[in-house]
């Protein structure tokens, strides 16, 4: 088993769910920040869990705030980032409800240097599915001044995996979203 903490960031506005607690959110019996904390346990259970948004019941984890609330990601990894003790972390969007233990594990193993990212079909990089060198993005980050996770990360030269199936990246962004992501995992 893996020794690897995860930053989950759950802090957005949820503009295009109309202004919805977008994480809180059920799918098939769990919430999306339940599902994606479900998904580090099965690869990683010792790994420690940070969430970069509002406190919760669950899932169990370590939460805390970027300030401001709700300014961003890069923000929301530095908020989180300080809380992490194990030399890799995944660094995850907490609407990601088909991501399992299995993606966890392929993005770990092709982690050669830095990290590693799933592209989606169409290619682009889903930096907020990764898995990270930590003492390399804590490196990035103090030197970085700008808001974009490209801008961060790209230039660290992750190795980018293409997702063993489009519904590993497949965020919640609307209600459409997620009622795709529902008849998907209640079927």
């Amino acid at each position: 088993m893996s020794t690897l903490d995860a930053v989950i960031l759950a802090g957005g506005a949820g503009s295009r769910m109309g202004g919805v607690d977008k994480p809180g959110l059920a799918v098939a019996g769990r919430t999306l920040v339940e599902r994606v904390a479900a998904a580090v346990r099965a690869h990683a259970p010792d790994g420690r869990i940070i969430v970069v948004g509002p406190e919760r019941e669950s899932p169990p984890a370590l939460y805390v705030r970027e300030d401001p609330p709700g300014s961003g990601p890069v923000p929301a990894l530095r908020a989180g980032l300080p809380h992490v003790t194990a030399e890799r972390f995944a660094l995850l969007a907490a609407d990601l409800p088909h991501l399992t233990g299995g993606h966890l594990a392929t993005l770990e193993g092709a982690v050669e240097d830095v990290g590693a990212v799933f592209v989606d079909g169409g290619g682009r990089e889903q930096w907020l599915t990764g898995v990270w060198d930590t003492g390399a993005v804590r490196a990035a980050l103090a030197a970085y001044a700008g808001r974009s996770l490209y801008g961060l990360l790209g230039p660290l030269g992750p190795r980018f995996v293409p997702a063993p199936d489009p519904d590993a990246v497949a965020d919640c962004d609307t209600p459409e979203d997620l009622a795709r992501a529902a008849r998907r995992l209640d079927g």
